[in-house]
């Protein structure tokens, strides 16, 4: 989408002009740098690409669910997750935490589809190699967020949705940033018409767009201090800590009701061997001769009798 496409889009409607302005301007920002930011070409076929392998996860797709595509083997290390909305619900509702990204309501999908895919890509090890800026390192992977129809869930090399914030903008919060004090970290914006913008970032790392394409975090490379003597360290995020923590609570309530299972099965072979030796006892018992019952003083008691076999005399001529 380029400016020409981008300001005939919201001069339709008086509603978007101030909105209008802000994006031109950023796009005219953007284009006066005069710096290449990516390998235009390469960057365009790999979303394509994506694009093919991302529709595959939808294994009888349901609305609102993310799944998680498999990329092939010779892109190892790029992660790949697609969504599918309706679009008048995307409108007024928005997606909260589509990974990194927090879309609010209000953004508006060019041309008009019933339902739509949105499709996020990190690059992860390979952000540096579609995607540079010279005079600038990277810092943090470059997030895509790129929006298609979603009518034939088979089709490939489909062309991208136009996704416009008409109110709140879109943010992108990175997770994995890497800086060291004094750095000026910028929040990037590789546009999809080949164009590349910059603005300072947020303390938190957020970033913040009015239109869909791919985005990261960069410093000067004049402030990356020498391979030798690396100051950079990854900043672990809230979401980390906190899944660290669910981990460690998910291991203990495990290994507590393991225990709990084991003890129950260890007193129920105690019980049945127990219940197996009463059996046995009341089998002999009942094997065995049957006494009398006879009363003495106030309880029953069994008695034999009192002679129990005949006497004979060992001499039979003794008189």
């Amino acid at each position: 989408m380029n400016k020409d496409q981008i300001k005939a889009e919201f001069m339709a409607s008086a509603r978007y002009l101030p909105l209008t302005i802000t994006i031109l301007g950023l796009l005219a920002a953007s284009q006066s740098m005069g710096v290449p930011g990516s390998n235009f070409s390469s960057a365009r076929s790999l979303d394509g690409l994506l694009q093919s392998y991302a529709y595959r996860a939808f294994d009888r797709p349901r609305t609102g669910k993310p799944y998680t595509a498999v990329t092939p083997s010779n892109l190892s290390g790029i992660s790949l997750t697609v969504l599918r909305l309706r679009s008048g619900s995307f409108r007024y509702r928005g997606y909260r935490t589509f990974k990194e990204f927090d879309i609010p309501v209000g953004v508006l999908v060019e041309p008009y589809v019933e339902r739509l895919a949105l499709v996020y890509q990190n690059l992860g090890n390979w952000s540096s190699i579609y995607y540079h800026l010279p005079g600038y390192t990277l810092v943090a992977p470059v997030l895509g967020l790129l929006a298609y129809e979603a009518a034939n869930l088979s089709a490939i090399n489909l062309p991208e949705l136009d996704l416009i914030a008409t109110g709140k903008p879109i943010s992108v919060r990175f997770t994995e940033v890497s800086r060291a004090r004094g750095m000026t970290v910028k929040c990037v914006f590789f546009y999809l018409n080949g164009t590349v913008g910059m603005k300072n970032s947020t303390e938190d790392n957020v970033c913040e767009t009015y239109i869909q394409g791919h985005f990261s975090m960069a410093v000067s490379s004049s402030e990356v201090p020498p391979a030798t003597a690396p100051i950079l360290t990854p900043a672990r995020s809230k979401k980390k800590v906190v899944d660290m923590v669910w981990k460690i609570v998910g291991i203990a309530v495990g290994g507590f009701l393991f225990l709990v299972v084991v003890l129950v099965l260890v007193l129920w072979v105690v019980r049945l061997r127990k219940n197996r030796r009463m059996e046995r006892l009341a089998q002999r018992e009942e094997a065995g001769e049957v006494l009398q019952r006879r009363r003495v003083g106030s309880a029953q008691l069994p008695m034999a009798s009192m002679i129990r076999t005949k006497p004979e005399l060992e001499d039979e001529q003794v008189p």
